[in-house]
């Protein structure tokens, strides 16, 4: 099985200062494991292989402008940042994409939900282009990853999640979410494999 490459795109997830960094807002939570799991440099190195076979490398950003934008406050997840909304501002530390991936976007869209799908143009802009694949990476695994593509599979995108350029807070959440992804998605596929299916 090949996936053409015009076709096909990568969705980088999150990969934002607050959500990776010590310092950033879900740092308490989530900046060791993602450490530990060693998925910064195996998404970078990803990304890069991505771009270099021509894919879009498309960045999504969970930001809250001033006036909220289109936030809604109707989890617990979601009333927490809205009440820390300013460490979420576009501009400010903790939305900016980590250093490593800062030049690596063919574009970025940001919004206020936990898929990055809704809430922003990036269907169309995938649609329109001819887009049909997506290649998934980002953090969390049973957050913004597991609820993008599930989001993307039933707007009829083949989704692939990258398995090794995911990871989560807790290590069997992880592990469920990636069992869970494969039966909701096309299944999930290592960086490798990802790649080579795109080459041939």
């Amino acid at each position: 099985m090949a996936i053409p490459r015009i076709r096909a795109a990568v969705l980088a997830l999150h990969w934002q200062v607050n959500v990776i960094r010590p310092e950033g807002f879900f740092g308490p939570m989530l900046a060791g494991p993602v450490a530990a799991s060693g998925v910064v440099p195996r998404a970078v190195d990803f990304h890069a292989a991505a771009a270099a076979a021509e894919l879009p490398v498309i960045f999504t950003r969970f930001t809250i402008p001033v006036g909220e934008g289109a936030l809604v406050r109707n989890t617990g997840f979601m009333r927490s940042v809205g009440a820390a909304q300013t460490e979420f501002r576009p501009e400010s530390s903790g939305s900016q994409l980590i250093t490593e991936m800062a030049g690596q976007p063919s574009a970025t869209y940001d919004n206020q939900k936990l898929s990055g799908l809704a809430g922003n143009a990036l269907a169309d802009w995938l649609t329109e282009r001819g887009v049909d694949t997506l290649l998934l990476t980002g953090v969390a695994t049973n957050l913004t990853v597991e609820q993008t593509a599930r989001h993307a599979t039933d707007l009829g995108f083949t989704v692939h999640p990258v398995a090794d350029c995911v990871t989560a807070a807790d290590p069997a959440a992880h592990e469920a979410a990636l069992a869970n992804l494969e039966l909701v998605t096309a299944g999930c596929l290592t960086a490798t494999e990802a790649i080579d299916l795109v080459r041939n």
